[in-house]
């Protein structure tokens, strides 16, 4: 079991109702796209803002990754939505 500090912006953070928090990670947890499974169960809140995982961004330790990306040894990963233009 990893230990990581997730960091939420923008409307996710708004829907979660946190701008973060540290979560000790089940060992199946090994990429973004784990991740975003394994927050989609933590509660309904949770389960409405990663319904449609594949539009959120993530940075591990500051640097923008892939859904792919392992996120071994990461201290950091923030959440975000899409950018908009405008």
């Amino acid at each position: 079991m990893s230990t990581v500090n997730l960091v939420y912006f923008s409307w996710v953070r708004e829907r979660i109702g946190r701008p973060e928090e540290t979560l000790d990670l089940p060992e199946n947890v090994v990429t973004i796209a784990d991740l975003l499974g394994h927050l989609k169960t933590r509660g309904e809140e949770y389960a409405a803002v990663f319904e449609h995982a594949n539009v959120i961004r993530a940075a591990i330790n500051q640097e923008h990754v892939e859904h792919g990306e392992p996120i071994a040894g990461a201290r950091e990963i923030a959440l975000f939505p899409p950018m908009t233009g405008g």
